[in-house]
């Protein structure tokens, strides 16, 4: 049985592109494997405290740093949900990776979650794609490449881009909105399609 760890941090509960799409890929996992085990933190609903010395000193000991730790650990595939917050992640996501990586313990050059794959959804309200005016403000994709790669060593990382996400609800954006409905059905497909991809690999 295959084991999916889904981490979500949109504020809103509804109307969050990122949500939308993570329970696309979740709904889909489960449908490829039925029999496959979803492990659920929302950071919204249930932030997770800032890295404090006592924790730092702990390590994997800390109750709270080991229980998420553990979580990782048992995960076959990891989705996050990581929308664009003033050009980077939502703090309360920095919060579970800097508790969740523990140094000597699951990240280092011994790092055992070299293989997991990592899926992130990583929706925003405007373009930061390569050519945009705003492609330098993107701190998103760049900072979470990093941090997997670097931290855990992974080696599979696909990021799924709803872009243009604030076209519909913005007049001055009206114009983007077939742009954005074309990223969004591209970005439903690729969930999907990912879901089952990775569902099928582990269950077989």
């Amino acid at each position: 049985m295959a084991t999916l760890l889904h981490i979500d941090s949109a504020v809103f509960p509804e109307g969050s592109a990122s949500r939308d799409l993570t329970a696309t890929f979740v709904k889909s996992w489960l449908e490829q494997h039925p029999e496959g085990k979803v492990i659920y933190r929302d950071l919204a609903a249930t932030p997770l405290p800032h890295l404090d010395i006592a924790a730092v000193s702990a390590g994997a000991e800390d109750t709270l740093r080991a229980e998420l730790a553990a979580e990782l650990a048992e995960a076959d595939a990891v989705l996050i949900g990581a929308p664009m917050y003033n050009f980077t992640i939502p703090s309360t996501l920095k919060a579970w990776l800097d508790q969740v990586i523990i140094v000597g313990h699951n990240a280092g050059p011994d790092s055992t979650l070299a293989d997991t794959p990592f899926t992130i959804v990583a929706s925003r309200g405007g373009s930061y794609a390569p050519g945009t005016p705003r492609e330098d403000f993107e701190f998103v994709q760049n900072y979470l490449e990093k941090v997997l790669t670097g931290m855990f060593g992974a080696t599979e990382i696909d990021f799924i881009v709803p872009e243009l996400t604030l076209a519909p609800s913005k007049p001055e954006m009206a114009e983007l909105v077939p742009l954005a409905e074309a990223s969004r059905a591209k970005a439903t497909e690729e969930a999907t399609q990912k879901a089952k991809a990775l569902a099928a690999r582990h269950a077989a």
